[in-house]
C-alpha cells in the first residue's frame, strides 16, 4: 500500500499506522534532531545530485522580478535563494528593478534557525522571511504569492488533502506550483537495488553523521508508503490545480509534480 491517508483516524508514520495528531508531533521531533546536519546528509545520501534535482525545480518556475515565492517546508531555504537569485538574472535582462522576495515556512523552529544561521543568507536580507508555520493551516492571506514550493516535504504532512488545499488558496490566480519529493523508480528492477540502498545505507548514514538512526529510518519508510508519480499527480488534479505534469528525476527517485492555479 503506497498512499499515506489509510483511514480517517490514522496515517502512516513510515510503516507504522498513528492520528495525524502523533504524526505532526513525530515529524517535528525527526526535524528537530536532525536539522543541524540537514544539508550535509541531503548532500552524502544523494551524492550531491538533490542540487540538480532543485536547480530544474527552480527553472521550472520560471522566477521573475517583482514576485513572491512561498516556500513549504522550506527549511534552510535552498531553493528560496535559489529562486531571488534566479529572479535577479532574469530582472537584469529585462531591465526590471523589482525585486523578488521569498518566504520560507516551516513547521520547524529548528529548521528556520538552521537557515537562519547560514553564512550565505546575509546578502538576502529584507528579501528572504523565515515563518514558522503548518502546512496544513497556513498563516497567510488569499492569493497572495506567485508561486509555491515544497520539496521532499509533501509525504510529511497527516493531511495532504488539506495542505494542497491551502497551497491553492494562498496562491494568486495563475501562480505556479512545484512539488518535488522523493518518488518510486520507473524501471522495477531499479526499484529492488534503490531499496537495498535506501534501507542499509541511509540509516546508517544518520546514525554516523547525525546520531540519529531512528529519523533516517523513518525518512526512507515514508518515501516507500507516498503514492506513485500518477497517483499524486491525481490528488493535485481533484486539489484543483490545472495542467498538472510530472518530471521523473533520476529514473524516479525523485518526482516534480508541477501544475497551476486556476
Amino acid at each position: 500500500m503506497t498512499d499515506e491517508i489509510k483511514t480517517d483516524k490514522t496515517v502512516s508514520f513510515g510503516f507504522e499506522e498513528v492520528s495525524p495528531e502523533e504524526k505532526v508531533s513525530r515529524v517535528k521531533g525527526v526535524f528537530q534532531s536532525v536539522a543541524g546536519r540537514y544539508d550535509l546528509m541531503n548532500d552524502l545520501m544523494s551524492a550531491g545530485v538533490h542540487r540538480l534535482w532543485k536547480h530544474d525545480t527552480i527553472a521550472k518556475l520560471n522566477p521573475q522580478a517583482g514576485e513572491h515565492l512561498l516556500d513549504v517546508a522550506g527549511g534552510t531555504g535552498d531553493l528560496a535563494k535559489a529562486f531571488i537569485d534566479r529572479a535577479d538574472r532574469a530582472g537584469r535582462r529585462r531591465r526590471r528593478d523589482s525585486q523578488a522576495q521569498a518566504t520560507v515556512c516551516d513547521i520547524n523552529e529548528a529548521m528556520l534557525n538552521a537557515g537562519r544561521a547560514r553564512r550565505d543568507m546575509a546578502a538576502y536580507e529584507g528579501r528572504l522571511d523565515w515563518v514558522c508555520g503548518d502546512a496544513q493551516a497556513l498563516p497567510f492571506e488569499d492569493k497572495t504569492f506567485d508561486a509555491l514550493s515544497i520539496a521532499f516535504g509533501i509525504r510529511n504532512v497527516a493531511d495532504r488533502a488539506a495542505a494542497l488545499s491551502e497551497f491553492r488558496r494562498v496562491l494568486k490566480p495563475g501562480g505556479r506550483l512545484a512539488v518535488l519529493e522523493f518518488s518510486h523508480m520507473t524501471a522495477p528492477a531499479f526499484q529492488k537495488l534503490y531499496d537495498a540502498y535506501s534501507f542499509s545505507v541511509i540509516p546508517r548514514l544518520g546514525e554516523v553523521i547525525a546520531s540519529d538512526r531512528e529519523s533516517y529510518q523513518y525518512l526512507v519508510e515514508s518515501i516507500r508508503r507516498f503514492p506513485k508519480q500518477e497517483a499524486f499527480r491525481k490528488e493535485l488534479d481533484t486539489a484543483g490545480f490545472a495542467a498538472v505534469s510530472v518530471t521523473n528525476f533520476s529514473g524516479g527517485i525523485a518526482a516534480l509534480h508541477f501544475g497551476w492555479a486556476a
